[in-house]
């Protein structure tokens, strides 16, 4: 039923007397909207209503317009109440806090211990941390994008260059990378050709996402004062994140990059690099022989902002892949690749800024 059929007037200036229980019909009256947001008020009847507009009644409206808002004297009705708004949500964090201490120190515990007890035990850690990041990795991409990264050579490649970076140092690291990548393309070769190229080349950027990159803590370990080395590349690592965490939770409005990682803010930024170039300061004054608190101010600074940037990065990757966490190995962290997207942009930074600052022995 259209609207036409409500009602209507059946021409300009029509007026005819209402019937029973029918709405009586003017130019500016709707019963359709009438019927929908009030009753409709009693009119009374006009002996005069098909006169013409001179004589209307002595308020000069005529009385089809009584039931218009637009013409009657009294306000609208107010709705009788305004629902209150939702009180505001108390912030909270968004995995288990708890779980996620006693991980966190039961793992610090564990490098701590290897670090300064035998050098190559860490070397161990560092090629375990490694081996189960790959398979990590190429899982979540297997699963979610049908892509194949051979695991195996890289598993063994992975581990073999962490301990070429330890025993021959950059040198051994880089000639560890081609054979790994050269080992990728070769293994990929004994299944069919369909998905050839995109497995590959998943391939190669995990042997240098993951292994490659690690390797740069190996190398810091071959110095002297190694273990004081890395030592000071993860506690500035975790300073940065928990300044981060704590200052953003607290203070933060300004998203930094809302389309990657919603819950990064500009103010969690300034509260990594505070921390971290405060702890910089410290650790390259009181724990690295030679060096000096301003030294440490501009590693800390270079270490929250490859901190930051080394978590956006897989942050990207796992917006792409559609998870929320690389693993569940770690109750209360997720996956190994979830401790490690800080550490591995940062190991590089970190080694080539105290070379410069101190030196490589």
């Amino acid at each position: 039923m259209n609207d036409s059929s409500w009602g209507a007037p059946q021409g300009a200036g029509y007026r005819g007397a209402p019937e029973m229980g029918a709405a009586p019909a003017g130019p500016a009256y709707d019963v359709h909207e009438a019927q929908q947001t009030r009753p409709m008020p009693n009119v009374p009847d006009f002996p005069d209503a098909g006169r013409d507009a001179e004589n209307r009644d002595d308020r000069g409206r005529d009385a089809a317009h009584v039931s218009d808002p637009l013409f009657r004297d009294e306000k609208p009705q107010e709705p009788m109440s305004t629902p209150l708004p939702p009180p505001p949500q108390k912030k909270r964090a968004g995995r288990d806090l708890r779980a996620a201490i006693g991980v966190g120190v039961g793992l610090g515990a564990v490098i701590v211990a290897s670090l300064f007890v035998v050098k190559a035990v860490f070397v161990g850690v560092i090629a375990l941390a490694v081996v189960v990041g790959l398979w990590e990795l190429t899982s979540r991409l297997q699963e979610q994008k049908g892509i194949k990264a051979p695991l195996i050579p890289l598993a063994v490649g992975g581990a073999a260059m962490v301990v070429a970076g330890y025993a021959r140092g950059a040198e051994g690291a880089w000639v560890a990378m081609a054979l790994t990548a050269l080992a990728v393309l070769v293994w990929r070769m004994s299944e069919p050709p369909e998905g050839y190229l995109k497995d590959v080349t998943a391939g190669v950027f995990a042997a240098f996402y993951v292994p490659f990159l690690a390797t740069f803590v190996a190398l810091m370990l071959t110095a002297d004062d190694g273990s004081w080395r890395v030592l000071t590349f993860l506690v500035l690592t975790v300073v940065s994140d928990t300044g981060a965490y704590a200052v953003g939770w607290r203070f933060g409005t300004h998203k930094l990059a809302p389309r990657i990682s919603p819950g990064k803010t500009r103010e969690g930024l300034l509260g990594a690099v505070a921390f971290a170039m405060a702890a910089g300061a410290l650790c390259m004054e009181f724990l690295i022989d030679g060096g000096a608190w301003w030294q440490g101010l501009l590693l800390g600074l270079a270490v929250a902002v490859s901190a930051t940037l080394g978590d956006l990065g897989e942050s990207m990757i796992k917006r792409d892949l559609g998870i929320k966490d690389m693993g569940t190995l770690l109750p209360g962290h997720g996956g190994i690749m979830d401790r490690l997207d800080s550490l591995l942009p940062t190991a590089p930074v970190v080694w080539l800024l105290l070379v410069l600052f101190v030196g490589s022995g």
